[in-house]
């Protein structure tokens, strides 16, 4: 269902729908029925209105009535002075006019975000730091304040209506990007154009995406300000025209990019896009990264069939914008062997542990130290080196990153496994000695490979010598002559 616009004239009513909508529209004059909204809520709620007065929505003619207008039908509608509206504006409302972003947006992995709610990162907030305390008449039964308050309000939360049309508390306020709306859709426009200026100088800045992006798991936002790309942001914000309409990398600026450059504006090239996976060669939100469009797939969505080379070499074009051709391609050389790195020392190795492990530990998810041990190792440490990697944030790489994983690999997922087998092998259950001896097999093959055998001291006498020759190198070079 699409709700229409309609427009009162004094001659004729134009009723505009998404499907004789091109793009973004301009009415010819404002409703009545905005006009009758802003009477009020002017003296109300002088704060929207002055929000909205100073948008492009106000200027279009685009008024309260038109975003909030509802059909009798509609689960979240009521009645309000004689007419339909409802509270929340969702993408498909937004459709009418932005049927393209809409579109886009709606393929993309921001619009299902509320999809990983139940997954091991909510059982954390509702379970692990958790209870049902947290009790509404939409949650009879309670719900986690913690998830509630922390995991719905980015991820998005599942709009309940209430019988007497009220939206549960639980569930709203909610400006989660993936929120699932009353009327079917998935995502919230407003998570990035906040409500009522919707301004596009404010969704361009990288504060805009931190509300999300930041924090132990996932520090875009931090990464940022830590990089070059950052530090010129900061120096020259003022003079990159973030309030204008046309902006391409470029051509309207050229000191420094945003978040939003890179993932989603225009180029001399290409267009805006609203699906900001169309600029990712690596998903690395899984303990091994994998490839965009086999993410895209798991989720159903179009994607799906737009393989990763192509995403790079969208993200290249958005780089040349502003670097040469071998700084670009010398980069993307860097980061995958950062990724390959990775994968093959810490994270496969440490998944392949981590399944033998299990019939020796507690059959609960996170009822065992290792069960912790291991999430922070690739949810925290691992996210944060690729994440790093993938922005040119040499801290979050080795320091917040492969340092972590490193440290905490051997000082406690090592110790800890070897107390898994050490113990499984003295039990009465001959499930678990055999279990224990699976993982002590695969422990000291891990152990005994070229990226490990270091720390059981059987480093390869070549490597060694050129350890030796490198320090005394080194050594040499600052020693005062």
């Amino acid at each position: 269902m699409v709700r229409g616009i309609i427009v009162g004239t004094g001659l004729h009513i134009c009723v505009l729908t998404a499907m004789t909508l091109a793009g973004p529209t301009t009415l010819p004059v404002l409703s009545e029925q905005s006009k009758a909204c802003i009477q009020c809520h002017k003296e109300s709620d002088p704060g929207i209105h002055s929000q909205w007065g100073s948008s492009l929505h106000y200027r279009a003619n685009v008024g309260c009535y038109e975003c909030h207008k509802a059909n009798e039908s509609d689960v979240d509608a009521f009645e309000h002075f004689d007419t339909f509206i409802a509270t929340i504006v969702s993408p498909k409302d937004c459709a009418q006019c932005h049927p393209k972003e809409t579109a886009e947006f709606s393929a993309s992995h921001h619009s299902k975000a509320a999809r990983i709610l139940g997954s091991l990162d909510n059982r954390l907030a509702e379970v692990v730091e958790g209870n049902r305390g947290f009790v509404t008449e939409g949650f009879p039964h309670g719900n986690s304040a913690s998830a509630v308050s922390g995991c719905w309000q980015c991820h998005g939360s599942e709009v309940k209506v209430l019988e007497d049309g009220r939206l549960d508390p639980a569930t709203w306020p909610n400006t989660g990007i993936g929120r699932i709306n009353p009327d079917g859709s998935e995502g919230s426009c407003s998570a990035c154009h906040s409500r009522h200026t919707f301004s596009v100088e404010q969704a361009r800045q990288p504060d805009n995406c931190g509300k999300c992006h930041m924090g132990p798991d996932h520090p875009q936002k931090e990464i940022f300000y830590e990089s070059k790309h950052g530090i010129a942001f900061v120096a020259h914000k003022d003079k990159l025209n973030m309030d204008r309409p046309k902006w391409i990398v470029g051509e309207d600026y050229f000191l420094a990019p945003t978040c939003a450059t890179c993932h989603m504006s225009a180029t001399k090239d290409m267009p805006v896009t609203h699906d900001v996976g169309m600029r990712i060669s690596w998903n690395n939100r899984p303990p091994v990264s994998i490839r965009p469009e086999t993410s895209d797939a798991k989720l159903g969505l179009p994607g799906k069939d737009v393989p990763w080379q192509k995403r790079r070499e969208n993200m290249q074009n958005v780089c040349l914008s502003c670097h040469s051709t071998q700084w670009v391609e010398n980069f993307y050389v860097q980061y995958d062997g950062l990724i390959e790195l990775y994968h093959d020392k810490f994270a496969k190795p440490g998944l392949a542990l981590m399944k033998l492990a299990k019939p020796l530990m507690r059959p609960i998810p996170f009822g065992s130290k290792l069960d912790f041990i291991w999430f922070e190792i690739w949810h925290h440490e691992g996210r944060r080196a690729r994440h790093g990697a993938s922005m040119m944030g040499p801290d979050y790489t080795h320091w917040h990153g492969m340092y972590e994983v490193a440290k905490n690999f051997y000082t406690e997922m090592i110790p800890e496994l070897e107390e898994l087998v050490e113990k499984g092998r003295h039990s009465s259950d001959k499930d678990k000695v055999a279990a224990a001896e699976k993982l002590a097999n695969k422990l000291d093959e891990v152990l005994n490979s070229d990226n490990h055998r270091w720390y059981i001291g059987k480093m390869a006498p070549d490597e060694a010598a050129q350890r030796k020759e490198a320090a005394k190198q080194f050594k040499a070079r600052y020693e005062k002559k």
